[in-house]
């Protein structure tokens, strides 16, 4: 499923709404959950979709107040696939390729984002957790980062897992 003002065959791009704990392990492991690790969104994602993850706390419960875009990657894979954390426990992931940025608060880009409607609660929209964004947002909240290019296109091979 693609965003608006995106090319149907081209790479998408996504904002992922995760704590900083939850995006620094997945950075540490190369993956991305989404929807306390249902399957169901991580499914529209394909290869060379481009994501953005922005953290509201630092961690899922109780953490302090973040509000900052804090990783920038690329899908890598083409298909969720599970893993088992528990014996009762089971989360489905995707493969990412992270880049070296540095965290941008959010609030300062408000006003160039026009998926966020309404400033004055410029967080609601985050609360979709894993959402399809344009092209243009996606950059320039990389370029917030510190990017100097988006992790895209770029062919990738179809391995499933770590």
């Amino acid at each position: 499923m693609s965003g608006p003002d995106q090319d149907p065959d081209g790479p998408s791009f996504w904002v992922n709404t995760v704590s900083l704990e939850h995006v620094r392990l997945g950075v540490e492991g190369g993956f991305t959950q989404a929807d306390h690790g249902r399957s169901t969104r991580l499914k529209r994602l394909r290869a060379s979709d481009g994501l953005v993850f922005y953290s509201p706390r630092t961690s899922m419960r109780g953490g302090a107040a973040l509000q900052q875009f804090t990783a920038l990657g690329r899908v890598t894979d083409t298909e969720p696939y599970q893993v088992q954390l528990t014996a009762e426990f089971h989360v489905w992931r995707r493969n990412v390729e992270f880049l070296k940025v540095t965290a941008a608060p959010a609030r300062a880009l408000v006003a160039d984002l026009d998926f966020i409607p309404d400033p004055k609660r410029w967080g609601y929209p985050f609360r979709r957790g894993l959402f399809a964004i344009d092209r243009s947002y996606f950059v320039r909240i990389a370029s917030a980062m510190g990017s100097t290019g988006t992790p895209l296109p770029r062919p990738v091979s179809a391995d499933v897992g770590r």
